[in-house]
């Protein structure tokens, strides 16, 4: 992503027009040992992710992806 100057919205990224209301996206490279795509659920007043048992104890990254 081209550095963009503090304060300036881009007016569109690869042809696409961005809504200044929602933050533009960002690369993320990652090197793992495996990867789940769940939907966030409801808990109270927070989201929850179930993983699997055998991951405890690890260390995970979470991405909102939208």
């Amino acid at each position: 992503m081209v550095a963009q100057d503090k304060g300036k919205i881009p007016k569109e990224i690869s042809g696409v027009p961005v809504d200044p209301a929602t933050p533009p996206k960002t690369e993320f490279r990652v090197l793992g040992e495996e990867m789940i795509e769940k939907e966030v659920k409801t808990s109270g007043k927070t989201g929850r992710v179930y993983l699997p048992g055998d991951w405890v104890g690890r260390l995970v990254k979470i991405i909102r992806m939208n």
